[in-house]
């Protein structure tokens, strides 16, 4: 296209041309690449940060000046904050700081290991059951009887059966969540496969696998990514309770709810004791759902603020 400009003189006595209006909307600008999402939602820089700087403590915590987390030390029990001691002793001498570290690995492991399962397997009874209707009521009415029981309880059960240990309370925590992500994955596949390029592919005779594949695996995958960082959250609370209440963990592994368990019967004289668990298990929750909470504007296209 070629811009022409129009001369007044050429033009009839009786014309008259329009005064140039003000732009009034702003100009479109697209935003494009990771950087481009990291201005576009603050949300996602900011708890994509916070939850990297606590998988970098985990990672390296035997090098950023801790010890043995399970070594005993009597006579230094109940020690206070200081230099020494930078988050204090407990009751058996040992150093909260390199605990609380340690710790750090248990409850992260935790929750992405579930975030990981639960989404793989409520993925694929979710697609299963919303796109082939025969199998939709015997697998959604036992998906029903287990989001019959709390989350917390069914685990608390499942742990009862086995002994404890990481892998049983990832094991135990991924049963509780799955229904979610399959009744999830199950309502998104049920809009999807009245659309109408599915009816084409039907109509082209594309076999059903190629059509979960092509067509409907791809459209579930954004909203099930956010709900992954929601059940990575509760994966980390759930796992800190179970150990908080003694049905979770050993004692002999450093993780948060153990901690918190070990010191809450000395919370009004030693309150230190709970209170860096406690909050290193807050930040790390605030981290998933601040991230969670920026993907879900991101891959939202009903709530993008900008092109």
């Amino acid at each position: 296209m070629t811009d022409t400009t129009v001369n007044p003189q050429s033009l009839p006595a009786d014309f008259v041309l329009a005064p140039q209006l003000p732009e009034i909307l702003r100009p479109v600008t697209i935003r494009r690449g990771f950087i481009g999402l990291l201005r576009g939602h603050p949300t996602v820089a900011i708890g994509g940060a916070l939850l990297l700087m606590l998988v970098l403590i985990a990672i390296f915590a035997p090098y950023l000046g801790t010890v043995d987390p399970t070594a005993l030390a009597p006579a230094k029990r109940t020690r206070a904050p200081s230099a020494d001691f930078w988050f204090g002793t407990d009751v058996l001498g040992r150093d909260i700081y390199s605990r609380v570290l340690f710790g750090a690995r248990v409850s992260l492991t935790v929750g992405l290991s579930v975030a990981i399962l639960a989404s793989a397997a409520g993925l694929a009874i979710g697609i299963v059951s919303g796109f082939i209707r025969w199998a939709d009521g015997i697998l959604m009415r036992i998906m029903d009887g287990l989001m019959s029981i709390p989350p917390i309880l069914l685990a608390i059960a499942l742990m009862a059966l086995t002994r404890g240990s990481v892998g049983n309370v990832i094991l135990a925590i991924t049963v509780a969540e799955i229904p979610r992500v399959s009744r999830l994955v199950r309502s998104v596949v049920l809009s999807l496969r009245e659309q109408p390029y599915v009816d084409a592919a039907v109509a082209c005779g594309t076999r059903t696998p190629m059509i979960i594949l092509r067509h409907i695996l791809p459209n579930t995958l954004a909203p099930m990514l956010v709900q992954a960082t929601y059940i990575c959250a509760s994966a980390m609370i759930t796992e800190a309770i179970l150990s908080f209440i003694g049905a979770g963990t050993p004692p002999t592994i450093p993780s948060w709810g153990n901690i918190m368990a070990e010191g809450r019967a000395l919370w009004q004289v030693k309150p230190y004791i709970v209170f860096f668990p406690a909050a290193f298990l807050s930040v790390t929750v605030l981290a998933v759902n601040l991230l969670g909470d920026g993907l879900r504007d991101a891959l939202d296209p009903r709530m993008a603020k900008s092109l």
